[in-house]
């Protein structure tokens, strides 16, 4: 079994065993939109420490929490999976993905970088990925195809410029 060096930080319980049932890892809690201040302050300790995986759901519940998180660990690393990999049962949750597509998607967020914001959202439109009646189609397949999920055009900026996407990936 794999063991993550990092905190990973998850929403719910389900999560946690998902992850356990697929890594070896530190596993913290959100318990949901209304973190603590406590686990706040356990999340950015642990980033201090070892680091730390953002890995939501990949829903609007999902993105509010990432951004919780990542506003008291800006630098944390960021793990996706795609709707359709955590979509079991009319559920969409990290509970309901395979163990290789965790392994996958943690994988994945270990290998990335952060720094300096590559893209604008003047590079989102002429890529087309916003301001085009077609643009959240086309994100989420790219999403899809890059494994970082999907989202709103600033939240995809976001994520492209956090992992640090080559752009000869973006076409």
């Amino acid at each position: 079994m794999n063991r993550i060096k990092e905190t990973i930080v998850v929403e719910g319980r389900d999560d946690l065993s998902a992850v356990l049932a697929a890594v070896e890892a530190n596993v913290i809690c959100t318990h949901g939109y209304g973190i603590k201040k406590t686990t706040l302050e356990e999340i950015k300790k642990a980033n201090e420490t070892c680091g730390v995986i953002v890995f939501t759901d990949p829903d609007h519940a999902g993105q509010v929490i990432r951004e919780k998180v990542l506003s008291v660990c800006p630098n944390a690393k960021q793990a996706f999976l795609t709707k359709n990999q955590a979509y079991k049962d009319g559920d969409i949750g990290i509970e309901n993905a395979k163990p290789e597509d965790i392994i996958n998607a943690l994988n994945a967020a270990a290998a990335s970088i952060g720094g300096k914001d590559k893209y604008t959202m003047a590079d989102m439109d002429r890529l087309g990925l916003s301001g085009a009646s077609d643009s959240a189609k086309k994100r989420a397949e790219l999403g899809a195809k890059l494994g970082i999920g999907s989202g709103n055009a600033k939240a995809f900026l976001k994520k492209l410029n956090y992992l640090n996407i080559d752009e000869e990936l973006l076409k």
